[in-house]
This record gives structure tokens, C-alpha cells and sequence, in this order.
């Protein structure tokens, strides 16, 4: 009862500091398969000034290399144990949508086009596991992941004949001493220093600061007291997830979100060749939070602008809500450690720091490439951009905000 309380209280102090603005959204939601369009001019909107956007756009397309193997080795080739475990495939050229009250009034490249989306995958991770959470199998994210996850049997039939006892294919994510102190919470706003090592990559493997040996062996920071972005610890908790369902990732958010939001049937959602487990009976994948290493989403940019649609919206799709507003609000938090990131992978946009044009209370999804879910509900407003240079991200929401006339 008492943490249920304390729990209670951390929320509500949590939505008292982080309240979003209540703006009135159109209630038009697209249909499957069909995004109904309106050209700017309908939409009450400066025509000239979107094309000017979309050029823009397809101007300030990332230099990253279009080989996927190669682009993945461009951007995390210098760090140790860096080699791809998961899939990549070679990506289109820059493309987007602009999504204005819900309506399709701009667009460029292609589309329809399925590419890795990279770390906004972490977005689609930490929101089936708010749907955990609504759903009560988490019970609060401040309970320590270790009460959920005591060992995790490894699926490698390869690695033993069967008749002697192997213990290498038990693996222990959370039972160290600094692990077992990590809460769902930490966990989720990347603040967590889990230790150890899965998939093949230890977590000091991830963009490693100075000395390799040092940073190896210093001592963990306190859960909370520090972020760093590291994509083993993301995967450790997509593992964590994935025994909380007891399910395959990819199909509670088929499911629980892309069906009811109408996407389309080519998103995918991949782990890595090594990443099998033993689950209830069944080899499942664990996927990744990301393509650092390979996997992750693969996604066209109108089914990500469904999802972007979806949280501007606050968790709800035509009335039925798929994520508690409770757990949007939370996601909208701004982290103490960080106070421009809230949970995975809602990049806050607090005191303007990361996008001056736009509003303080807007965010983004953001993955490498650069791909952006950009959400402003002030304006009833979604930008997807990929594979657009990081630097320009500001510019093209400044342009698409002109022509709406602010």
C-alpha cells in the first residue's frame, strides 16, 4: 500500500510539473490505408511557403551513405565490438510528410518507402511497455525490474549435445548488485548504468568516454543520478519487456498500436541473429531498441506519422484511447539528469534547446539519419523527416510554422 502511494504521489507531482497545454485537436483520423489529403490552401495555409519546406527538405538530405552496411559503420565503426549483428538494407532518399489537423497536406521523396527508422524505435519500445503498465503487468515503474526478470534461459540448441547440465544458457540481466536497484523507471529514461553484457555486446562498448580500461572497471553511478545514451541498456530492457508479455515484441505492437492506428502491413521489427530466448515453451527474438547494431523498426514514413499522430493525441486513436494519458504525460517528463529527453525516445524540447523555432511544449522522435517524428500539438501539427541533416532539423519546422502564419 505504502509504495502504491508513494507511487501515486511521484505521479501526480510528476503531471502537476509537466502539464501540457490543453489545445482543442481536430478529430479527424485517417483511415487504413487511405490518408485523406488537402492542399495547403484548403488547410488555411501559406502554399507557398510549404513548397518552400519540402524543397528545403530534399536539399539537406543527410551524407550518410545510402549502403546501409556502410552507413552503420560510418556513424559506429570506431567503437569497439562494433560489427552489425542484426539486419540493415540500403535506405532511400530523403522523405517526409507534413501532417496538418490530422490531414496529408504535404509530402516528398518517397513515403511508402520502408527504411530503418534507427532510435525512434525506442519510442515504439517504451510505449508497449506504458501498455504494460495500463494493462497492469507492471505494476509501477518504480518497482525494480529484477522482481520481474529473475533469469532468462538463452535459446542456442547449437551450444550443448543435451546430455550434461550447460549453465551458459541461463543468463542473469538484473541479479548483480548495482542491477538489482534498477526500476522500470531508470530504465526508461536511460539514466540507469546497467551493467553487463548481452547480445554478444558489453555495455561499455557504446560510444566508451576516455580510457577503455578506466571506464570499464569505474565505479556505477547511482540509477537516476546520471544519462548516457547506450543502446545495450536499452536492449536489456526490451529483454526485460519481452518476459513481461511473455510475448514477441513486434506482435504486442501490432496489436496493441499499429493495427488500431491503421498502419500498414510492412513494418517490421527485427532483433539480432544471436538474440533468441526460451520462452514458455517457444524460441522468441528479443528485438533491439535501435539499428546501432542492426534491427530495430523498419517503417515507412506515413505509418510513423500514424504513431506520431497517435501520442500527439495523447494515447488516443478515434476516441479509443491505446495509451493512457497518464503514461504520454509521464513520457513528456523531463528527466532530472536530462531535462531535454523524458522517456525514450521523446526528445523534449525544454527551454527551446533543441528546436528554437518551435514551441516548448513540442517534442520529437528522433532516430539516426537523421529520422524525426516531430509533434506539436499548439499547432496541431506532425513533420516526419528522414534521412534529413541533423543540423537542419530546426529549419524545416521554422518553415513549416510560416506557413501556418506563426
Amino acid at each position: 500500500m505504502l509504495k502504491r502511494l508513494l507511487f501515486t504521489s511521484f505521479i501526480l507531482g510528476a503531471l502537476s510539473a509537466s502539464a501540457q497545454k490543453q489545445v482543442k485537436l481536430n478529430d479527424y483520423f485517417p483511415a487504413p490505408g487511405n490518408w485523406q489529403q488537402k492542399t495547403p490552401l484548403q488547410s488555411g495555409l501559406d502554399d507557398q511557403a510549404i513548397q518552400g519546406a519540402i524543397k528545403f527538405a530534399l536539399s539537406s538530405e543527410a551524407k550518410s551513405s545510402h549502403d546501409g552496411v556502410l552507413a552503420q559503420y560510418q556513424s559506429f565503426g570506431k567503437e569497439p565490438m562494433s560489427e552489425a549483428v542484426g539486419p540493415l538494407t540500403d535506405r532511400t532518399g530523403a522523405n517526409g510528410v507534413i501532417i496538418y489537423k490530422g490531414y496529408l497536406i504535404g509530402q516528398w521523396g518517397d513515403p511508402n518507402k520502408v527504411d530503418i527508422v534507427n532510435s525512434v524505435t525506442k519510442s515504439m519500445l517504451s510505449t508497449v511497455i506504458g501498455v504494460a503498465v495500463d494493462r497492469g503487468l507492471i505494476r509501477a515503474t518504480t518497482d525494480t525490474v529484477a522482481a520481474y526478470v529473475p533469469f532468462v534461459e538463452l535459446y542456442s540448441p547449437w551450444a550443448s549435445n543435451g546430455s550434461e547440465s550447460n549453465q551458459n544458457d541461463i543468463i542473469y540481466p538484473f541479479a548483480s548488485a548495482h542491477n538489482r536497484k534498477l526500476t522500470w523507471e531508470v530504465m526508461l529514461r536511460q539514466t540507469s548504468d546497467w551493467e553487463g553484457t548481452l547480445w554478444g555486446k558489453p555495455d561499455w562498448a557504446d560510444r566508451p568516454q576516455g580510457d577503455i580500461e578506466d571506464y570499464k572497471n569505474r565505479k556505477r553511478n547511482e540509477p537516476g543520478s546520471t544519462w548516457k545514451y547506450n543502446d545495450v541498456r536499452v536492449n536489456a530492457l526490451a529483454l526485460a519487456a519481452t518476459n513481461v508479455w511473455r510475448r514477441p515484441l513486434p506482435q504486442v505492437l501490432k496489436e496493441t498500436i499499429m493495427d488500431p492506428i491503421g498502419a500498414s502491413t510492412t513494418w517490421r521489427w527485427y532483433g539480432y541473429r544471436n538474440s533468441w530466448i526460451v520462452l514458455d515453451g517457444f524460441a522468441v527474438q528479443s528485438v533491439s531498441g535501435g539499428g546501432h547494431w542492426g534491427g530495430g523498426v523498419f517503417i515507412n514514413a506515413l505509418d510513423m506519422a500514424r504513431f506520431g499522430l497517435l501520442t500527439m493525441h495523447s494515447g488516443n486513436w478515434k476516441g479509443k484511447q491505446l495509451i493512457s494519458r497518464q503514461w504520454v504525460d509521464q513520457a513528456l517528463t523531463p528527466t532530472k539528469a536530462n531535462t531535454g529527453y523524458g522517456y525514450m525516445n521523446w526528445f523534449l524540447n525544454t527551454d527551446k534547446k533543441m528546436l528554437p523555432s518551435a514551441p516548448e511544449k513540442a517534442w520529437a522522435h528522433i532516430g539516426n539519419g537523421t529520422n524525426m517524428i516531430y509533434c506539436d500539438p499548439e499547432h496541431d501539427l506532425v513533420i516526419v523527416a528522414r534521412w534529413i541533416d541533423n543540423k537542419a532539423m530546426d529549419e524545416l519546422v521554422k518553415r513549416v510554422l510560416s506557413a501556418i502564419g506563426q
